[in-house]
């Protein structure tokens, strides 16, 4: 069996975006996807234009400034929505149109009200109708697993003949196996009569925690394009985890007998990147990319390890881009070593970029007696989350103990001079939110706040995320700081920044005690 290449479809931006509690906004959309064209992904899907404006604005923002893959707009079969994704992706390099149409009965039934026959048309005239606009057209039939294979076969078919370039088969639900979800791919390839002019991909969710697993069996059977997400991001239980997918190719490629043009330096940075930006933390033990992926607590583990790594490693960690050398830099270091260990690190700043991070560098190297990678790395992620500030921390000072309440005084520069305000609350973080609540001069609700140590140490550096929803929308903002109480205003700011950007209204702008 020759070896076969897979394209990898990212959808990140789209599918993964939904994750409950994920939030993102154009910038930040921007950010990952310049860094999932880094890691080389095939085609990333930015997201589904019709839904809102700020999606169709991310989308056109994404296709206009990224090159080299594929940038794909979803849409449900109907001229409307195959509009706005052709207009959306007006100006990029590549564009795709995915269009879809749900297939199993109990969709028909109970969510679309119509017949097979009625499917049938529907769906060859979406696919017919977004070939008016671009060459490459994707069709997915919704709830392909839970769908009658004869049927399915029907409708793949007449989208291919219609002008289908990819054809997808998506377990919508999370309900297949791998031996069926395997048989299923390879019914298709052996009774849909044209299906050599179209690519056939599957999109696999995890709710029964077979993503990757089904996602593989497909590879085996012909797949020839998957769809996933970093970190396994996505509604319920999410999608299958890029990452997973593509290290279990690159590590059993005498099994699987495929390759992707993936370069997995760029996985963990892209992991973190994602991570970041969504306020979603990757759990310790996940596979590849978990901060215990690589870690060897049993002696007998330990003892292996020196003697040989491969006693206990199939991966190196080198190989996703994680450093062995943690411990980089101080405050004696210069400028010269810093831009070298973030080069190393697989970041490239220019001169202004760099000298505002080095001062960042400078400061932290101040509080803390060493400066490790993911020290490092988090002041890069922070950088990237830079955004207009209509509030920014001065200074700030807390009275507490588990024998009085909590007091704070917050003092925040705003473009109308500095405003000093003190709060009171149950504990000394909930006291410092409380006093910003009355420099803005309105009130905000706080839906989740968690901090975390990004890495080992009395002096470690804390990274606080904090998530605000007003009228129905998250905002998500993070602080990092030795201080975890700074790093927590500091989130909590940032968060209000990005509330009132996607307001378009400056702080100067606001009425007191009025919503933004």
């Amino acid at each position: 069996m020759e070896t076969r290449s897979i394209r990898i479809f990212d959808t990140t931006l789209r599918d993964g975006e939904q994750t409950p509690g994920g939030c993102l906004d154009a910038g930040e959309k921007l950010e990952i996807a310049m860094g999932l064209a880094k890691l080389k992904v095939d085609i990333i899907e930015a997201g589904f234009p019709i839904s809102s404006p700020g999606d169709f604005a991310a989308v056109s923002d994404i296709a206009a400034k990224v090159r080299g893959p594929v940038i794909c707009g979803l849409a449900r079969a109907s001229h409307k929505d195959i509009d706005a994704a052709a207009q959306s992706l007006k100006k990029a390099e590549r564009a795709r149109i995915h269009t879809f149409l749900a297939t199993s009965d109990i969709h028909l039934e109970y969510k679309l009200k119509m017949t097979r026959a009625q499917v049938l048309d529907t769906a060859e005239e979406a696919v017919r109708y977004a070939r008016k606009f671009v060459e490459d057209v994707e069709f997915s039939a919704e709830d392909a697993s839970r769908s009658d294979w004869d049927y399915l076969c029907q409708v793949f078919t007449r989208a291919i003949a219609a002008g289908a370039t990819t054809i997808n088969i998506p377990d919508t639900v999370g309900y297949t196996t791998p031996a069926e979800f395997g048989a299923l791919i390879k019914y298709i390839r052996e009774h849909v009569a044209n299906i050599e002019q179209a690519f056939i991909s599957v999109h696999c969710h995890n709710d029964l925690g077979l993503a990757v697993a089904n996602s593989l069996s497909a590879i085996q059977n012909g797949a020839t394009q998957i769809e996933c997400t970093v970190n396994g991001l996505g509604e319920r239980a999410g999608n299958a985890a890029m990452e997973e997918l593509i290290m279990a190719l690159h590590t059993r490629p005498d099994y699987y007998k495929a390759v992707t043009n993936i370069d997995t330096t760029q996985i963990y940075r892209t992991s973190r990147l994602v991570s970041v930006l969504t306020g979603i933390n990757v759990q310790p033990n996940k596979a590849v990319v978990g901060d215990n992926a690589f870690a060897h607590e049993s002696g007998i583990h330990q003892h292996g390890m020196l003697n040989n790594p491969l006693t206990y490693e199939i991966m190196r960690p080198e190989t996703i881009g994680l450093s062995c050398n943690s411990l980089v830099l101080g405050k004696l270091s210069g400028r010269h070593a810093f831009e070298e260990r973030l080069k190393s690190l697989g970041y490239e700043l220019d001169g202004e970029k760099l000298a505002e991070l080095f001062i960042k560098f400078k400061e932290l190297a101040d509080r803390k007696k060493v400066v490790f990678d993911r020290d490092i790395e988090a002041l890069m992620s922070e950088k990237m989350m830079d955004r207009p500030e209509w509030y920014r921390l001065v200074s700030y000072n807390v009275s507490s103990g588990n024998q009085m309440v909590s007091s704070a005084t917050v003092k925040v520069e705003t473009d109308n001079g500095v405003v000093e305000e003190t709060g009171s609350g149950d504990g000394p973080v909930d006291a410092a939110f409380k006093a910003i609540e009355k420099v803005l001069g309105f009130e905000l609700c706080l839906k989740d706040f968690q901090i975390r140590a990004v890495t080992a140490g009395e002096d470690a550096l804390g990274e606080a995320t904090i998530w605000l929803e007003q009228d129905g929308r998250l905002f998500t903002g993070r602080g990092l700081s030795t201080d975890v109480i700074e790093a927590s205003v500091k989130a909590y700011i940032s968060a209000v920044n990005k509330l009132l950007a996607a307001c378009g209204r400056p702080a100067g702008e606001q009425e007191a005690g009025g919503n933004p």
